[in-house]
């Protein structure tokens, strides 16, 4: 038995190409004859199909054009060989007859009749093609001012988390709100004085989301370790896991109409749960990446998530099912607001700030300005709409024109690292006069509007050339 030789897979794949080569070596050079038919009806074709409508309107030119000298000639005609005891009323009546006749062909612009003057007449029957021929002007397109916004200040900044401050959450009643930190410990702060009332421990890695539901005495939470707590804010204990996740869970939201909870983490995927039952009821998978931002609403869609894999998906309640994806972004979108008023969203992504309608997802416009990473967004009802990066830079949005109003760098905390600087969440309380931000330096801020400023002391510095030029 002879034994086989063996070779490489590069030997054995070269030998293959060589083969090929060798096959179709003395036939490549030739090409199929042209059929010079079949050329000349793929052209008329093509051309019919690109610039049909140009060859329409060249052919009615033409035809009006030549209408209009038949008709100049016949009119001039008609003027000279009448006899000089003929009214000229009469002339004109017949012009008129003429121009009826004429109204019945499709023109781009109506023809405008002639006067009784006899000069006029004869003119008209010229310039009508020109006047046929004309565009309607574009309209130009307007800028609208932006509203004026006061400047927002500092006023407040809370210490008592022993790690970065990732999530934040305002209770329906205005009366406190809750923050989670890396420390594990979820945080109950009373919002007029800022001092601590509760701590809650449970949670066995970072504390990554918040919720307060607004129609039971309920405060939801999730983290890193996988776990979704339901807490009872009477007894101050967890009365409820929801298990499923496989990763870390890093955002949450309550509908506001039904008693259903939404959760997503790095497993990318979303999963809604029956907030009594604990049931999964949907598993919304499609992402391809961490789900960083998910949102709901009562209209639809109900559920908008957000992901690291640079796409925004917008979801079906019921059906659980995706109903489009918005792909516009070019880097992961880490954060999600809807605006509290307007059937509208916005989305965050180091490239750009988007705005959107719902419920199809209709693209609005581009807000740019951050150079950093977005970590997360808020607006109020005034239309204040508030972006925080991970470099620690807040921008002030008016969110009807996309105009930056106000930009700062966040303070940090004495003896911190210049590199702990960055806004992990935001939020405004209830009645959107207060911003609530939790920071990379273990604190929280809390800003209000400047009650001494006015249009005269901060002016809009809007310059419209500047906008127009950068948008068209």
């Amino acid at each position: 038995m002879e034994e086989v030789q063996r070779h490489s897979v590069h030997t054995l794949v070269f030998r293959s190409l060589k083969r090929t080569h060798d096959m179709f070596v003395s036939n490549q050079s030739y090409l199929p004859e042209i059929d010079e038919k079949l050329e000349k009806s793929k052209y008329s074709i093509k051309s019919k199909d690109s610039y049909g409508y140009v060859f329409d309107r060249v052919k009615k030119a033409n035809a009006l054009k030549a209408k209009g000298l038949e008709d100049s000639h016949s009119t001039n005609a008609a003027i000279y060989s009448h006899d000089s005891n003929q009214s000229i009323p009469a002339i004109v009546d017949a012009q008129h007859d003429k121009n009826d006749d004429s109204s019945s062909n499709s023109s781009l612009v109506p023809v405008i009749q002639p006067t009784v003057n006899s000069s006029t007449t004869l003119a008209a029957a010229g310039q009508s093609n020109s006047t046929q021929l004309q565009n309607l002007p574009k309209k130009i397109p307007t800028i609208p001012k932006p509203k004026w916004h006061a400047p927002w200040k500092l006023y407040r900044v809370i210490s008592g988390h022993l790690g970065w401050v990732r999530c934040v959450a305002v209770e329906p009643g205005n009366e406190w709100f809750a923050t989670g930190a890396n420390d594990r410990v979820i945080k109950i702060w009373d919002l007029a004085s800022g001092k601590l009332k509760l701590s809650l421990t449970g949670h066995v890695s970072t504390v990554r989301g918040l919720a307060v539901s607004p129609r039971h005495p309920y405060l939801f939470s999730c983290g890193e370790d996988r776990q979704v707590k339901c807490w009872d804010l009477e007894y101050n204990k967890v009365i409820r896991h929801y298990h499923g996740h496989l990763s870390a869970v890093y955002t949450m939201s309550l509908h506001p109409t039904i008693d259903v909870l939404v959760t997503a983490g790095r497993d990318s995927t979303a999963r809604v749960w029956d907030m009594r039952t604990k049931a999964n009821i949907h598993t919304l998978g499609g992402h391809t990446n961490t789900v960083a931002s998910v949102v709901t609403q009562a209209a639809n869609p109900q559920i908008i998530t957000g992901s690291h894999d640079s796409t925004i998906r917008l979801w079906d309640l019921a059906a659980g099912k995706s109903l489009c994806t918005l792909t516009n972004h070019k880097k992961s979108v880490r954060s999600i607001v809807l605006h509290p008023t307007l059937y509208m969203f916005a989305s965050a992504s180091p490239d750009n700030i988007k705005q959107w309608r719902c419920p199809e997802g209709n693209f609005i416009q581009n807000l740019s300005g951050h150079n950093s990473i977005v970590n997360c967004m808020a607006v109020n009802p005034d239309g204040v709409l508030v972006s925080g990066g991970d470099n620690g830079t807040l921008h002030f949005w008016d969110w009807r024109t996309g105009y930056n109003f106000q930009r700062f760098q966040a303070a940090v905390q004495p003896g911190s690292m210049d590199s702990e600087a960055g806004v992990f969440a935001m939020t405004f309380d209830q009645s959107g006069s207060r911003l609530i931000t939790t920071e990379a330096d273990k604190t929280i801020k809390i800003y209000k509007e400047d009650d001494e400023a006015s249009e005269l002391t901060h002016p809009i510095n809007w310059r419209p050339e500047i906008i127009k030029r950068r948008k068209y």
